[in-house]
């Protein structure tokens, strides 16, 4: 264990009482106080700046709380006859010496032998000189001194007293005191004389009343814990701090048999040591036996000198590292703690005022003024916060249109639950809540049924979750309120007035509810069109986008990726060469960092349109790709893009003006809810005094417009249209997790979740205790649960038990279309897995629902098939995809032989897996088979989702060990898609591919080496990296 640091407390102790007063007493001319007495330690008592008691000067301390003496004194001192080196000072006026606190007072006069001290050589006057030049600056804990070295005054004292009781060791404990004592105040000019009488110099000292023992006529004791006091209250924080934590190392139980030795003999001298005249007592203390326990300690210290005690502990204390904490924090800190703990008081009492902000530290508040430059919440955001259902955690539903400031409610919400309640908070991505969810997203396919799947499972097994959702497009609110039991607070509240239009031909119309067909003449283009303009852009694009850019922003929603492409060239290819200078340097690095996500390749589309402020935005794009574009877009370098449906419902992008190209998404019309959805980026709060939306509609369309008139379409219960994702996969994890295990509980849950609210909205021919029994029997059949099924439903008590099948399979998130024909797959590859390459494996980690937006290329899919092992090409006819197949549909050949298409499908896109993990290069391996670099990217990471699924899977199921080792290694592999040898720095937290290989190329090529590196080294060998970053890099190599 390691010893307490050693201060210079604990040196003095080690000297005997008789000797030890004395230096005290010195030490007390320098300003240091009475640094002897027991629980004082030296660094603590000496302030930087403090007169000195003897000479007028000021010692210092330097900032980690070594000492520097007072200069006055180090020259006029009796014992400097030896040359030293000169302390050099700067001058400074007394004004700027000045505190704004009173002057600590002298604690001791000088003695009279110092009095009679004559100077030497004239030193005297040079030194009172710069003691008046001090730097006084709190800042400066070493007080300008240049240092302070060791010289032959106090620690030389100090080591002659040593050595006289060394040699006199057998005198009484009394007599060694006063040849001691008498030595030190005799001065230099009366070394000579050993022998004097001590007892008549102490009745000289202690009649003297400016004697140096004298500091005050009141009791010692109290008069230097007020001094300590007001001492201590001009120590910075940091030096507070460090004080402390030598005093918790110093006092703690954990030291040495030294150490111990010494603190149990300065305690058992304690009672002589706190009063300066006991050492002049009467013969009651001059005739005190010497303790021989207390002679047998000194021993522990014959072999190391005072003076190594005292320069170690100085050293220590000089070198000790400074806590940097200053007051100013200090406080903040205070504050905001109190203010969260009264925020919380507050909140659990459910009073109407509950505290500053919300229930939540102005500190908050704050930081939404800097950071959002939100100054004032908005009315109807202070009703909402201040429900009474909110106060009492209940559940709410709250609706707004789009850019009304729900998202700063929610998490004002959050931040409610963390601080001050100290509760968990689930956010169901990329919405954002405690369980915040779009409700309009419920009634959207598989999605929608795995959000109501949750939410059911929620409120059925926890009773004090709260359910906070939110918002913009809601119809059916009373079957949503009775499904989450919550409360409903809406308003129509918007910041900025949105103006609906609609353009056919070249009229525009404004939107109007009252009027017959849904619509009103607004105006006419105004823009000349050439013959070739008019047939390049037939719906008038250019025209009402330059209405508006570079100035201000757009948004152009496009049925289609191509569209998107397409409309971006189009616009770009018609603006005037001026829109070109529009921060053109910007527009340059964003071209640059696009070819640095591209590996040196950039989009030929974005090349082309980026310096006209215009780019695309769709799912073909690399999830980089789209993050630089957003980025730009937002701070204004793009000014207009094209893009899909996708942007309105998950980006924050919005626009002065947003244009939708058709009303249609895909193939399919426009609902209400995504128009909504769309024109509501238009006007956003706080970046436009308004908003617009334009609606294209061709002739032939006009009729159905009549939508804009009709009510929002309601939400609905998925569970049924998703059958495998919806209901049977919540009834075999119901009966798995043990939330309902018979089919009275069965039916009691179901009834809570918003298929159980609607049912009367089901088939006539079933009811919904039918359809729960279809369920469960089709999963008994499938071999995923075991139990059986009374006709007498509400009446049946027997449990329903799950098999080892159907554990891994909710276990794993298999969907249950494809849990039995996974098992049968796994199983063959038993008889003869593949392991000359991971082809094999690839296929099995391939997703199936990949497979249906696959449309093979059969050039290439022959090309890569050829390419292929003999080995690895077993694996197509094991799999049931014969090379004959795959030549015939090359050449275009009748093909007589059913093959599933979807099998095919699938081997294709472990071709594409394959040559991605072969080249790590999305760009390289889009271009080869032809699809989009999103496509690709989408396909990697559902790949790396489905082997990390599968894996789980067979760990429930033991007949499939051999499958664990193997797909734990490929899961690396899709999820980082590097090679392999850089896998294990892709693990670190903060590396990706590009540090990856710095690292790797510069010798880290391990886990151990990153764990053990030095920062500085990786600085000075890693280009673009800094300390802050190296520094993370090695912790989390750590703990990795």
């Amino acid at each position: 264990m390691t010893p307490a640091p050693r201060t210079a407390t604990s040196a003095l102790a080690s000297l005997p009482p008789a000797a030890r007063w004395p230096i005290a007493a010195r030490c007390s001319r320098l300003g240091a106080g009475d640094w002897s007495r027991p629980g004082h330690e030296f660094p603590r008592r000496l302030v930087a700046g403090s007169p000195c008691s003897r000479h007028g000067g000021r010692a210092s301390l330097g900032r980690s709380g070594g000492f520097a003496p007072c200069p006055a004194a180090a020259v006029t001192a009796p014992d400097m006859a030896e040359p030293r080196l000169a302390v050099r000072r700067r001058s400074r006026s007394s004004s700027e010496r000045k505190r704004s606190r009173a002057p600590v007072q002298p604690i001791a006069a000088s003695s009279p032998v110092a009095r009679k001290r004559p100077n030497s050589g004239g030193e005297g006057a040079p030194a009172e000189a710069a003691v008046g030049g001090s730097n006084d600056s709190e800042e400066d804990m070493f007080g300008d001194y240049d240092s302070f070295y060791g010289n032959d005054s106090l620690i030389a004292q100090v080591d002659d007293i040593e050595h006289k009781y060394l040699q006199d060791k057998n005198m009484d404990v009394k007599a060694a005191g006063e040849v001691v004592l008498g030595n030190l105040l005799s001065g230099a000019h009366q070394k000579e004389q050993d022998n004097f009488s001590a007892s008549e110099n102490v009745v000289d000292h202690k009649s003297d009343k400016e004697g140096a023992c004298q500091m005050c006529d009141s009791d010692p004791v109290d008069g230097n814990q007020e001094l300590t006091e007001s001492i201590l209250d001009d120590l910075p924080s940091s030096q507070l701090l460090y004080f402390e934590k030598m005093d918790e190392l110093s006092s703690a139980p954990r030291t040495s048999p030294v150490s111990k030795g010494r603190d149990e003999r300065v305690n058992s001298s304690s009672d002589k040591v706190r009063d300066p005249l006991s050492f002049s007592a009467g013969a009651e203390h001059r005739n005190k036996p010497i303790d021989s326990s207390s002679n047998s300690k000194r021993v522990l210290f014959k072999t190391e000198s005072l003076k190594d005690h005292l320069k170690s502990a100085m050293t220590g204390n000089a070198r000790a590292q400074t806590l940097q904490v200053s007051k100013t924090k200090q406080l903040k800190e205070a504050v905001l703690s109190e203010e969260i703990f009264v925020a919380r008081k507050a909140i659990e009492s459910s009073s109407v005022d509950i505290g500053p902000f919300y229930g939540l530290p102005s500190k908050v508040k704050d930081l939404f003024r800097q950071l959002r430059g939100i100054e004032t919440l908005y009315e109807w955001q202070h009703d909402c916060l201040m429900l009474e259902s909110l106060q009492q955690r209940k559940n709410l539903i709250y609706s707004l249109p789009t850019s009304g400031g729900k998202t700063l409610v929610a998490e004002i919400i959050i931040l409610q639950e963390l601080l001050c309640r100290q509760k968990d908070v689930l956010m169901i991505l990329p919405y954002v809540a405690i369980v915040q969810e779009k409700l309009h997203m419920l009634g959207e396919g598989s999605r929608g049924a795995i959000l109501e799947i949750t939410l059911a499972k929620i409120l059925y097994t926890s009773k004090k979750t709260q359910i906070i959702g939110m918002s913009a497009t809601l119809n059916n609110v009373g079957d949503l309120q009775k499904f989450l039991q919550a409360e409903y607070y809406t308003n129509n509240f918007r910041p900025v007035e949105l103006k609906e239009y609609i353009k056919i031909q070249d009229t525009i119309y404004a939107v109007d509810s009252k009027s017959e067909n849904g619509f009103t003449f607004s105006r006419l283009l105004n823009f000349k069109y050439s013959s070739s303009l008019e047939r390049a852009d037939p719906d008038h694009i250019i025209a009402l986008v330059t209405e508006v850019i570079p100035k201000y922003s757009c948004l152009i929603f496009c049925p289609t990726k191509k569209s998107c492409e397409n409309v971006a060239s189009l616009v770009c290819k018609y603006l005037k060469k001026e829109f070109r200078a529009h921060r053109e340097k910007e527009k340059q690095d964003l071209i640059k960092n696009l070819k640095s996500i591209g590996n040196g390749t950039v989009c030929p589309v974005l090349k082309q349109t980026i310096p006209f402020g215009i780019a695309y935005h769709h799912s073909g794009l690399t999830n980089d790709e789209r993050k630089s574009i957003e980025e730009t877009y937002s701070s204004g370098v793009l000014c207009l893009l094209a893009c899909t449906a996708t942007l309105a419902a998950g980006v924050n992008l919005p626009a002065r003006r947003v244009i939708l190209r058709s009303p249609y998404v895909g193939n399919d019309f426009l609902k209400k809810n995504q128009y909504k959805q769309m024109i509501g980026r238009a006007g956003r709060a706080g970046i436009d005094s308004a908003g617009e939306s334009i609606l294209i509609v061709q002739e032939k369309d006009k009729h159905l417009v009549i939508f804009t008139k009709l009510p929002l379409e309601n939400c609905y219960s998925n569970l049924l249209l998703e059958l495998t994702k919806g209901m049977q996969s919540l009834l075999l994890s119901l009966v798995g997790l043990k939330i309902a295990v018979t089919r009275e509980e069965v039916d009691s849950f179901m009834c809570c979740t918003l298929l159980g609210v609607q049912q009367q909205l089901l088939s006539k021919e079933k009811s919904l205790s039918e359809v729960i029994k279809d369920g469960l029997e089709n999963l008994i059949e499938k071999g995923l649960l075991k139990g059986t099924i009374s006709e007498k439903d509400h009446d049946s008590k027997s449990a329903l038990t799950i098999t080892p099948l159907g554990k891994a399979t909710y276990k794993g998130s298999i969907d249950l279309a494809y849990c039995n024909l996974l098992y049968r797959e796994l199983k063959k590859g038993l008889e003869g897995l593949v392991l000359e390459s991971n082809f094999h494996l690839l296929y099995l980690s391939t997703p199936y629902d990949m497979t249906f937006t696959c449309s093979p290329d059969w050039m290439i899919y022959f090309r890569q098939f050829n390419q292929l092992s003999a080995a690895e090409r077993k694996v197509a006819d094991i799999v049931g995809v014969p090379e004959s197949f795959i030549t015939k549909k090359a050449s275009g050949q009748a093909i007589r032989k059913n093959v599933d298409n979807a099998v095919v499908n699938r081997l294709y896109l472990t071709f594409v897996l394959y040559s991605l993990l072969k080249e790590t290069n999305i760009w390289s391996v889009s271009e080869k088979f032809n699809m989009s670099r999103g496509y690709v990217q989408n396909l990697l990471s559902s790949a790396a989702s489905f082997a990390s699924c599968l894996l789980h899977f067979c760990e429930e199921l033991e007949e499939f060990w051999v499958y664990k080792a193997l797909l734990t290694e490929l899961t690396k592999q899709l999820t980082y898609c590097v090679k392999t040898e850089l896998i294990p720095l892709m693990e670190v937290a903060g590396v990706l591919e590009a540090r990856a290989k710095q690292l790797y190329n510069a010798g880290y090529k391990t886990l151990a080496h990153l764990a053990n590196a030095n920062p500085e080294t990786l600085v000075r060998m890693i280009e673009h990296l800094s300390r802050r970053q190296a520094k993370q890099i090695i912790s989390s190599a750590k703990v990795s």
